[in-house]
């Protein structure tokens, strides 16, 4: 997922409840009363699976020929919550959209369906729903769960003698990296890391929310009602960021994800990339053999939170309550329909490559290496949450991530990103 993502997760237990047994599509026919065609129209985020969602898509409408599902994708190197505002405000409303968590529902409450009847909702794992519920109702459906860190080549690590198993504080990683570094000539890299800074989301939400998540326990909800916030461990954050922004390719502001995950990565170009297991899906379509042979390591908070990978939901599906009810009828139709189907749990595991937020899932079927180091950090507690949907709006990308990238250009300096950063969110909170 990339950019998202959020709450506070017991991971362990939430992943380790998905072991129980399957359940059947609960789903209705989702056709209108009069018999005519209903269309659906979904504008969604995750470019990573959006062909096999619209291979999902197409095998609802086989079996439900009185819906027309229309699909939608903005995500990558594009602003989905800027698409997402510009599409509403163009009169051309979705009906099913995506949300990110507290601040994503105060911010479209007003759009939001009440979604606590839903059947999907019985079936989805503790504390997922967190980030979506207000006063009791419930106004978003999971994705799935998703971890990210430091995606690395196994091959190339054998060939520089360097054990991941023993990278598991800040100090480690550092000396494996200097190891990478003296090596590249002979590992055929360009570089140790390709840091995307282009990509606001990595720096600004993803790489910031592994300093910042300590300081507020974990909690998105503590994060999302925050005032302030301290940066009590600027240091750490600022040390992991140099380090990928040293050992980078350069310039580190113009890589985006494309160039970061396929054409670095994906063609060994680069040992380390910080990403998550969302990733899989293009770097094996690059390479099905490199594909084979990755895992992930955490990003490390020297001192406080070393060994732990950071796990969470990315985003949740909305859907939008001002449509007719014979819309908002086939739009819930399909959201369960695709999580509780067999046909749905079949994609969802196996063509989707997610870490399923629901019961009723096999998850020994997970079978990237990417996934399977996400469920084996959770279910041994080894986890940073996701609190970045909890942070001011706008606040991660375009205050602090666009800080980070005046950062790594030398426009400005670390203390004056950090300052800047603090002021705007005490502003945004008041």
């Amino acid at each position: 997922m990339k950019f998202k993502k959020v709450l506070s997760l017991a991971a362990c237990g939430v992943i380790a409840s998905s072991l129980l047994a399957g359940c059947g599509s609960k789903s209705g026919s989702g056709s209108s009363s009069n018999g005519k065609q209903v269309e659906v129209d979904i504008f969604q985020f995750k470019v990573e699976f959006k062909d096999q969602f619209t291979k999902l898509a197409d095998e609802y409408m086989k079996e439900h020929p009185d819906v027309k599902i229309n699909i939608t994708t903005v995500g990558g190197g594009g602003d989905y919550g800027a698409a997402l505002k510009s599409k509403f405000s163009s009169g051309k409303e979705p009906t099913i959209f995506n949300i990110g968590g507290p601040q994503d529902v105060k911010d479209w409450q007003t759009k939001l369906e009440d979604l606590s009847s839903e059947p999907l909702v019985k079936e989805a794992l503790p504390t997922t729903l967190d980030g979506v519920t207000v006063d009791k109702k419930i106004y978003g459906l999971p994705f799935n769960q998703e971890g990210y860190g430091f995606i690395y080549n196994k091959a190339v690590f054998e060939k520089a003698g360097i054990k991941p198993e023993e990278i598991t504080t800040y100090a480690k990683l550092m000396e494996a990296v200097k190891t990478l570094d003296s090596k590249k000539a002979d590992l055929g890299l360009d570089a140790v890391f390709a840091l995307p800074a282009k990509e606001d989301w990595v720096t600004g939400l993803h790489l910031s929310n592994i300093f910042i998540s300590p300081e507020f326990d974990g909690s998105i909800l503590k994060t999302f009602e925050a005032k302030n916030v301290e940066f009590k461990y600027a240091k750490q954050f600022k040390d992991v960021l140099d380090m990928q922004n040293k050992y980078s390719v350069q310039p580190t502001v113009s890589l985006d994800y494309s160039q970061q995950v396929e054409k670095l990565f994906s063609t060994g170009k680069v040992a380390l990339i910080q990403q998550g297991n969302w990733a899989f899906n293009s770097i094996e379509q690059v390479d099905p053999e490199l594909a084979k042979n990755i895992g992930l390591l955490p990003i490390p908070v020297e001192g406080v939170a070393e060994g732990k990978l950071a796990v969470g939901v990315p985003m949740y599906w909305a859907v939008n309550n001002s449509k007719d009810d014979a819309t908002k009828k086939a739009a819930k139709d399909f959201l369960n329909w695709m999580y509780t189907s067999e046909k749905g749990k079949e994609y969802v595991i196996k063509e989707f490559k997610f870490i399923p937020a629901y019961n009723g899932y096999d998850v020994s079927k997970i079978s990237d290496p990417l996934s399977k180091d996400v469920y084996s950090y959770a279910k041994d507690g080894k986890t940073i949450n996701w609190v970045f949907m909890g942070y001011p709006s706008s606040w991660g990308q375009k205050t602090l991530g666009t800080d980070i990238q005046k950062y790594v250009t030398g426009e400005s300096s670390f203390e004056d990103i950090i300052k800047h950063s603090k002021d705007v969110w005490a502003q945004e909170r008041k």
